[in-house]
């Protein structure tokens, strides 16, 4: 699993209580209309005696599809609206803007890697379950996890996406389940509200990058897109997925992706992050050596996924081609599938 002068990209306040008031009350409809359901204890669901229909004879349970406003006090809870991806998770984006990143004497864009994301995806059983990748200061980094912990919410791994950086950051990944989202979202929140990170902001338009996108496409094999002036080209695992029993959407946590930042004259900077299976790691780390890439950290992401999933984050800066072209034989060494 995919802005400018960087000083434009500062926002002073912009996690403010204040405008976390106003958001919360622009939402206040939504979240009044949704009546919360009882909290379940969180972890991996347990099919029930009377399984509900589509539940699989393996006592797997699978996602339904959902729209927009079955999340409407998800949204009034995080404080913006996300999207839809594969009509079945509702997915959210937290960028820190208010952070300047150096790595590498590269000012990291917050779409390479400062994005924090959390996806909600719903069950057959009714329940819901979260997941999610946050980027948070060293600063903010204990607290946090302490705050997710007094929600119920689990942190399922502690690693870098850059090597070294200042200030230092560090990513999390949080898994939550139960039959109440909103008690999932209002953990999340209060996390949120011990950091800087901004509000989310609604999903924008995709704008040209500098970059021969149609060269870095072709040497890929995948379709890219834009985000916030960074290219991004996502591929995902073929098999199924299952977080305990819940059989996760096609990408859920299992995404590879690569991210080109524009340096200028056909440059970037590439922060990429490779989903792997055992048998497939010291391929793809040789790969990712022989293209030139630094490895950064090599993890999980998940505590009960099935195939046990590996992950390893790398960094690379040079001509985007002729990088897309060297990193193509890393993806070609995992059971992947261009995304979209």
């Amino acid at each position: 699993m995919i802005t400018g002068d960087p000083q434009q990209d500062i926002h002073p306040q912009a996690g403010s209580p204040r405008r976390r008031v106003l958001a919360a009350a622009a939402l206040a409809p939504a979240l009044a209309a949704a009546a919360p359901a009882p909290a379940r204890a969180l972890g991996p669901a347990r099919v029930p005696a009377s399984a509900p229909p589509g539940t699989s004879r393996h006592g797997l349970i699978k996602p339904v599809h959902t729209t927009q406003s079955d999340w409407a006090s998800v949204a009034a809870h995080l404080g913006g609206l996300g999207d839809m991806k594969q009509k079945t998770m509702y997915h959210t984006g937290f960028p820190r803007r208010d952070l300047r990143v150096v790595s590498d004497r590269v000012t990291v864009k917050p779409a390479l890697a400062l994005g924090s994301h959390v996806a909600f995806v719903r069950y057959e059983d009714g329940s819901s379950l979260v997941m999610g990748d946050l980027v948070v200061t060293e600063h903010e980094l204990q607290r946090f996890c302490d705050t997710l912990h007094k929600h119920r919410l689990a942190v399922t791994a502690l690693h870098k996406h850059l090597l070294a950086q200042r200030p230092s950051v560090w990513w999390l990944h949080v898994h939550g389940h139960g039959h109440d989202p909103a008690h999932l979202a209002r953990g999340l929140r209060a996390a949120f509200d011990g950091t800087g990170t901004p509000l989310p902001l609604p999903p924008g338009i995709e704008n040209p990058v500098d970059l021969d996108t149609d060269g870095v496409e072709e040497a890929l094999g995948a379709k890219g897109s834009v985000d916030g002036e960074i290219f991004k080209c996502i591929f995902v695992r073929r098999e199924r997925i299952t977080d305990g029993d819940l059989v996760l959407p096609p990408g859920l946590g299992s995404t590879t992706a690569l991210n080109f930042q524009p340096l200028g004259d056909g440059r970037a900077a590439v922060s990429g992050d490779c989903a792997m299976i055992a048998e497939e790691v010291q391929k793809v780390l040789a790969a990712l050596r022989r293209a030139g890439a630094e490895l950064v950290e090599l993890h999980n992401h998940g505590l009960t996924d099935e195939p046990r999933l590996f992950f390893v984050h790398f960094w690379a800066v040079g001509d985007a081609v002729r990088l897309a072209r060297a990193l193509r034989p890393a993806m070609d060494a995992t059971n992947v599938i261009a995304a979209g």
